[in-house]
């Protein structure tokens, strides 16, 4: 299995908001903001921070794969 984010970077387009100002306003470090960039995992908290900001759930921002399709 495997963590995608893809949902996020395409709602930062509709949003206009790049990956610093993101991190800025969620208070994330840039370390989180290049784990997700990696699509590897992040504590729930930091996807909770980023959910508040752009006034999203967490289905919105991440989903997880296995090999062939999502789960």
């Amino acid at each position: 299995m495997e963590i995608s984010y893809d949902k996020l970077w395409k709602l930062m387009i509709d949003k206009k908001i790049n990956k610093t100002q993101l991190s800025e306003m969620a208070g994330i470090t840039t370390n989180a903001m290049a784990k997700l960039g990696k699509n590897e995992s992040v504590q729930l908290e930091t996807l909770a921070k980023i959910c508040k900001v752009l006034e999203c759930n967490i289905e919105d921002v991440a989903e997880i794969k296995k090999e062939g399709g999502t789960i």
